[in-house]
């Protein structure tokens, strides 16, 4: 490839986007390093069990409440290690049970979940990483879990890294979203797709239909209809997805349209579902809102739910615009199976 076919790299174009404008440029300093501290666990993670057994179990919760494994804390200490000589106040992970003070000085506040899916970790299966950027919200302020309880639309950036058959990175400094691919051999994340766009077509669905059970008679009748194919109100036939990661299956609605649920339901811890709204739902949100896409906990944009609490789970619907907005409508008019009369055929008229 010569000189003026390669494609831009990610350092380069933060730079040339940050400028001489103080904020942007440590928003730049931050997002090169998580993606030098992304590198890193991209080459842990394809090491797989020569790296050790990284799928073992640490014998405790994590912050968020899930087993934690030998990877989670191996990413974690990566990606704070890489924000040490970044311009970040503090840092919550998913791996922490509060927020950790960095640079007292610094003007950025970091939000990540340093490895989604780790139950995919021993059967080589997509995981991934993803963050959200605040800024600090004033230099005397406290830098405790109080800081990050703010609304996802105050992000001014928000991107993950899928590790997969490639190293994607997905990448939104509130001027649309653009897809970076890790070369392995230069070095670094290179362009590969600016502006990019949720596709507002396709006949996907990722949703754990092992809880079909346990959920609210509205999502059982959206998901219902959508098994029904062609011979239920919608009329077309629709395929399953589900892979245990949430940024995998981002990553294909970015890549093929779609919508993700994970309601909540009636089980014990799991009334909000249980994705987290400050350092899952909130960057996806924010990419999905970028990239015409939407982000919902049923009822609202994700980008409005203010946080109580650092770990505070979220039930959360993202995808095609239309999609999730049927979704609410479903919700929001309580269609229940106990409603599934032949009158109700009738909705699959709506729009989307």
């Amino acid at each position: 490839m010569d000189e003026a076919a390669t494609p831009p790299e990610l350092t380069a174009r933060l730079v040339a986007w940050a400028g001489s404008d103080p904020l942007r440029h440590d928003v730049a300093t931050t997002v090169i390093a998580l993606a030098r501290a992304c590198t890193d666990i991209a080459a842990l993670i394809a090491s797989g069990p020569l790296a050790g057994a990284l799928g073992a179990s640490r014998g405790r919760d994590n912050g968020g409440g899930d087993e934690q494994k030998e990877l989670d804390v191996r990413c974690d200490d990566l990606i704070r290690a890489a924000l040490a000589a970044a311009p970040v106040a503090a840092l919550a992970s998913e791996e922490a049970d509060h927020a950790v003070t960095l640079d007292p000085a610094g003007t950025i506040l970091v939000a990540v979940d340093p490895l989604d899916g780790s139950s995919n970790i021993d059967t080589d299966v997509s995981v991934g990483t993803i963050f959200s950027i605040l800024r600090r919200a004033g230099t005397t302020d406290p830098l405790d879990d109080a800081a990050f309880l703010r609304p996802g639309r105050e992000q001014l950036a928000a991107g993950y890294v899928v590790y997969g058959p490639h190293v994607a990175l997905v990448l939104s400094v509130g001027e649309g979203v653009d897809e970076y691919i890790l070369d392995t051999k230069r070095g670094g994340f290179f362009l590969v797709k600016a502006g990019v766009r949720v596709p507002r077509e396709a006949r996907e669905f990722a949703i754990n239909m092992s809880n079909y059970r346990h959920w609210d008679d509205s999502v059982r009748a959206y998901v219902d209809d959508l098994i029904a194919g062609r011979d239920g109100p919608r009329a077309a036939d629709y395929n399953m997805r589900w892979s245990a990661s949430m940024i995998a299956e981002a990553h294909r609605i970015f890549v093929r349209g779609g919508i993700y649920l994970y309601p909540g339901d009636v089980r014990a811890g799991y009334a909000c579902g249980r994705l987290r709204l400050v350092y899952e739902a909130a960057p996806v949100g924010f990419l999905m809102d970028q990239a015409g896409g939407r982000a919902s906990d049923g009822a609202t944009s994700v980008l409005d739910v203010v946080p109580e609490e650092l770990h505070q789970r979220i039930p959360l619907i993202f995808g095609s615009r239309a999609k999730v907005e049927r979704v609410e409508r479903y919700l929001s008019a309580g269609w229940g199976r106990s409603e599934r009369s032949p009158l109700f055929s009738k909705r699959g008229l709506l729009t989307a």
